[in-house]
């Protein structure tokens, strides 16, 4: 889930006694791709729990209010939305300056979260929309896209910002619900953004496997030391 504001959730009832902040995660999920991203750009170190969808943990379900991915735990808060992780960790240090951005920069956030994530879900998941025409609704998110192509010079704002890898994800997922037909759009600055971001040892580091997280089990540090 996301936000646009950082806000404090109300805690559970017991914190866990760590030396890291703990994220709970789901690797697949864009949302949880994004904090992990910023996490990663920052230069912080979290404890990584790995959360199964369709098994959530205890500990999970006490922490995280919306039940969602992402949920970091910290000593002193709980942050259950994916945008706020990622402006906590970037106001911890942002060496690359993601936070230097136009306020518009908030804005395409917005859409992306709101608008095109809709018309992305209702493309990909057709079958749950049946009163919709997912083709209609590919138009919409495809609509959304041609103006950021409009938009993208290598990055969005002429350097890598919060921007570019809050809204990645999502552009991922919907790329891959018919790549063929992506790629045969005239989406050039685009599709180039996409691509470089997939071929990156950025992406390729948070997308490391990591085993289903259950009580008991030893710490796993994200990211990974190299």
């Amino acid at each position: 889930m996301t936000s646009l504001h950082s806000r404090s959730p109300a805690l559970p009832t017991e914190l866990p006694d760590t030396s890291n902040p703990i994220l709970y995660s789901f690797r697949r999920c864009p949302y949880a791709m994004r904090a992990r991203l910023a996490v990663a750009s920052a230069g912080l170190q979290v404890d990584l729990r790995e959360v199964v969808l369709r098994d959530k943990p205890a500990a999970f379900l006490a922490a995280s209010p919306s039940a969602t991915v992402p949920c970091l735990v910290t000593t002193d808060s709980v942050i259950d939305e994916s945008l706020d992780v990622m402006i906590w960790a970037l106001k911890q240090n942002d060496p690359e300056g993601w936070l230097n951005m136009p306020d518009v920069g908030f804005d395409w956030i917005a859409r992306a979260d709101g608008p095109f994530k809709q018309a992305l879900d209702r493309t990909k998941y057709a079958q749950r929309y049946p009163e919709l025409d997912p083709v209609e609704e590919r138009g919409k998110a495809a609509a959304f896209l041609s103006e950021l192509d409009g938009l993208i010079d290598q990055w969005m704002f002429g350097h890598p910002t919060l921007a570019d890898f809050a809204i990645l994800p999502f552009v991922r997922q919907f790329a891959f619900i018919d790549k063929d037909w992506f790629d045969a759009q005239p989406w050039p600055e685009l599709q180039r953004w996409l691509e470089a971001f997939l071929a990156s040892e950025r992406f390729e580091r948070i997308m490391e496997k990591y085993p289903q997280w259950g009580e008991g089990d030893a710490p796993v540090r994200f990211p990974q030391e190299r």
